[in-house]
């Protein structure tokens, strides 16, 4: 099993299903883990341009298990899920 190192550059990235649809951005990462929102508005993705980033109750956990892949501006989580 592969291990992902999520850091803080990984903030802002869109994150998607399995079959590439938006089911959020990932607002802080804090210990190697991503916090996603889920229904990120302009708000918030503005803020995780400017690196003002915040973890709040809208914002979930994001367990490594369910990450597929990793790329440049997205994160690709299983479909086995």
């Amino acid at each position: 099993m592969r291990t992902v190192q999520l850091t803080d550059d990984d903030v802002g990235k869109t994150v998607v299903d399995g079959d590439g649809d938006e089911v959020g951005i990932v607002s802080a990462v804090e210990h190697g883990t991503a916090y996603v929102d889920p229904d990120p508005g302009i708000t918030t993705k503005l803020k995780t341009k400017l690196g003002w980033e915040e973890t709040d109750d809208d914002a979930y956990p994001l367990q490594e298990r369910a990450i597929e892949t990793v790329s440049d501006d997205r994160i690709r989580l299983r479909s086995d899920l």
